[in-house]
């Protein structure tokens, strides 16, 4: 079978040739359009899928206004597809968390590294990077530099296993400082590609690494999987500090509203472990009770509370698992427990559905 590279037009800028003016030199940005925003759209085009296609403000003047707004505005053909191509895919777990730089990246690589284990077939493992904005799974599998290419059965996910498969928004930028400078349309074209047109095939589990808050992509993602029997559970990441758990009350409180049912919560850096001595000691303090006192509130498990650990930073800088280097290490063995919990409750299908 004949395999090319893909094509989403129009294409990236390349980088800026060496040598030329600071201004050159700038980050690419990344300008990839989805096919539902017209070439002659202005700026603030809601898209042609919107309910709003031809009848929002930003649509005055536009050439097309005419065609949107007459369009039929029935339910949205590419959902059928999208549950056709998830059919064999057993588990769908979002890895959400309401503020930026807690780990949660991280995590979900050590869910990929962690749920992918076992026996060749029996536990095969997609990744689905769908933080736009700031893609970092390509980095820690080690895959930057890296592109996705197609068949004629789909966009062909990359593979860190032969149980483990990726696919992020990385693969597709001219380089690892390309910014992607996108509106709501654009990022929602891009997640129901990645979910329509991607060849899964058959998985045990489907980890999708959400960006920090509640905005489009998340609503993109629940919509589309709600085609193909929904969400099957969020592992929500915090650290200690309360200026973390605010922002995770938020996200707790998005699951609540989109009937996203709740897994669990993951103190992530929940202390720190010397590697030397093996030593532990608190580094954010849990003033506000940590994640214990939020499970209390909102009636969900604490799936686990991971030690901070140097070694997990480098290991993820080098593109290794962290998981198989250092398996005595405390992270390890809390990132395993976590682990096992998360497979008791997708196959008990017991996540919390938040009232």
């Amino acid at each position: 079978m004949a395999v090319a590279a893909i094509q989403l037009p129009p294409a990236c800028p390349p980088p800026p040739a060496p040598g030329g003016t600071d201004t050159a030199k700038a980050q690419a940005v990344a300008t990839l359009l989805p096919s539902n925003i017209p070439e002659n759209a202005p700026e603030h085009c809601p898209g042609t899928e919107s309910t709003q296609a031809g009848l929002a403000p930003g649509c005055a003047g536009c050439p097309n206004q005419e065609a949107c707004s007459t369009a039929p505005k029935g339910p949205d053909p590419d959902l059928a597809i999208v549950r056709e191509r998830l059919k064999d895919v057993k588990h769908k777990v979002l890895v959400l968390s309401g503020k930026g730089g807690v780990g949660k990246s991280t995590v979900s690589a050590m869910l990929g590294w962690a749920l992918s284990e076992g026996e060749e077939g029996e536990n095969d493992t997609g990744l689905m990077d769908v933080d736009i904005c700031g893609p970092s799974l390509p980095l820690l599998f080690g895959m930057q530099g890296q592109r996705m290419h197609s068949t004629s059965a789909g966009i062909l996910p990359l593979s860190i296993t032969s149980s483990l498969s990726l696919v992020s928004i990385g693969f597709l930028l001219p380089s690892s400082d390309s910014a992607v400078i996108w509106r709501g349309p654009k990022k929602n074209g891009l997640i129901k590609q990645f979910l329509k047109d991607v060849d899964w095939g058959h998985l045990e589990n489907l980890v999708i690494d959400t960006p920090p808050g509640t905005s489009d992509e998340h609503l993109s993602v629940v919509q589309y999987l709600a085609a193909a029997g929904g969400v099957d559970g969020a592992v929500i990441v915090t650290t200690p500090q309360e200026v973390a758990l605010q922002d995770v009350r938020k996200e707790l409180d998005f699951c609540r509203k989109v009937d996203v049912p709740v897994l669990g919560v993951v103190e992530n850096m929940s202390g720190f472990v010397c590697p030397s001595c093996g030593g532990e000691s608190d580094i954010f303090v849990p003033s506000t009770g940590g994640a214990d006192e939020l499970a209390r509130e909102w009636g969900i498990e604490v799936l686990g509370q991971v030690p901070l650990d140097p070694r997990i930073g480098k290991s993820g800088d080098y593109g290794q698992s962290f998981l198989e280097e250092y398996p005595e290490s405390p992270a390890s063995v809390a990132y395993r427990r976590i682990v096992g919990r998360i497979k008791e409750k997708l196959h008990a299908k017991s996540a919390t559905l938040l009232a």
